[in-house]
This record gives C-alpha cells, structure tokens and sequence, in this order.
C-alpha cells in the first residue's frame, strides 16, 4: 500500500477505522482524514469498534484510549490477541500512565489531543510504511539478503519471517522493523533518536518511550537476553 506525499491523497484508498466517543472530535477527524482520500470508518464506543475490526479489513486503526464499554487499552488487547494491523492510540492528556498502557497493549504509537490533522497523518503514512516494509526518506538499508542466525533467533529479510529455536514468532510490523534495524547493525549500540529516526520515521527526537516499549515487547518475544541495554547509550543486539 503507498501513500503519496504530504498534502495528496493516498494513490490506493486507505481504510481507517476511527474509535472515538466524542463525537465533535470524531467527525472532524473523520472528514480531515477523508479529505486527504482515506476511506474512514467510525465507531463511539469500543464494543462497536470491536465489531467493525472483526467485521472487515481497515489499513489503520486509531484507538481513544478513554472508550465507553470497552476502553482503548482494552480494545487494543483484544485487536492484538488475532491481528498485527497498525494501531495509533489517542491520549487526551498525554500521561504517561496512559501511553505505556496503550503501547504495552500493543499500540505502535501514540498521539496527544488535540493533533493536527498534518501531524495525524503523517503518523498514519510512518505506520503504513512500517506495515508494508517501503523505506522513509531516513531509512538505513534493510540487512542484505539471506538468513541472520544469532544462536537459536534466525531472521529471513527478504521472507520477513522469525524463528526462535526452529518455531516461528509472530511479531507486529513496527516489532519486525526494530529487530530488522539491530539485525543490521549486530553489536553496534543504537540509541533512542536513531531508532525514532529508522524504525518509526520520525524526523524529529519523539517520546522515547515508544522504543523503550516496543523493545520490551520484542524481548519477551524472542528472548529477554537478546536485545542488551546500555545505559546512557541505547540497546544493541547481542552477536
């Protein structure tokens, strides 16, 4: 799936499905997204939301985190037990409890209302382009071809499949994107920003908690030892 450049529509219809109980907040959300050619689907609360993931396929979904019925964190846990689609979680407040609970649900990112509608969508094009693997304008190479084995963790960039001791791990775009990114640079210590920068797209220094999440959640995929943190520096993968 490709997206044009900023300020365009996307070239093939992107379906977003929006979860939002303020309905101020999700119709204008809806007609910004629709504006720039999304195909946008809406739900108020999360049990409605769970029935329009279950009931077809979206691109994106962006999550409130505050939901009647079923909450965003919830609703995030629930996505994450059958799907690996991108998830942008919404925070009114921006406190820290609520972002580490959306990206510990499985969230790959994460934004603070209000937004503007630039900066939405330019976090939806950075998810879209770790869903489908096209490089951003920073983007470092992806490790050549052939299969990286460090010990019992075997990588296939070219399949962007995973195996741990001969099983396969089932990991999220933005998790395989990570593990790609320190698969390249093996014993190279990466720190935060260059990761913000490679893995999530961003073209600033973002909040550095959606590495220090998303590496927690890699490591209880493919081993708590394999990924090395260096405090003060970043995290490197072992050799």
């Amino acid at each position: 799936m490709s997206v044009s450049d900023a300020g365009s529509s996307p070239s093939t219809p992107v379906t977003v499905l929006l979860v939002e109980d303020d309905e101020v907040i999700r119709k204008a959300v809806g007609l910004a997204l629709e504006r720039y050619g999304y195909r946008v689907s809406t739900a108020g609360d999360g049990l409605t939301g769970l029935e329009l993931f279950r009931e077809r396929r979206h691109d994106v979904l962006l999550l409130d985190v505050m939901l009647p019925g079923l909450d965003g964190i919830g609703l995030c846990r629930k996505i994450r037990e059958s799907s690996m689609d991108p998830i942008l979680m919404m925070s009114a407040r921006g406190d820290a409890l609520d972002v580490v609970s959306g990206l510990e649900a499985g969230a790959d990112d994460y934004v603070v209302k209000p937004v503007e509608t630039s900066v939405l969508v330019a976090r939806i094009r950075s998810l879209l382009r770790r869903a489908s693997f096209a490089p951003g304008p920073e983007r470092t190479p992806e490790p050549a071809p052939g299969r990286l084995v460090f010990g019992d963790l075997a990588i296939d960039p070219q399949g962007l499949e995973v195996h741990l001791a001969g099983e396969p791990v089932a990991l999220a775009p933005t998790e395989l994107r990570l593990l790609l990114e320190f698969a390249a640079n093996p014993g190279i210590v990466l720190d935060r920003p260059t990761l913000l920068r490679n893995v999530w797209d961003y073209g600033w220094d973002g909040d550095s908690r959606v590495v220090d999440l998303c590496v927690q959640r890699l490591r209880k995929k493919i081993g708590p030892d394999r990924i090395e943190t260096v405090r003060g520096f970043g995290y490197k993968l072992r050799r």
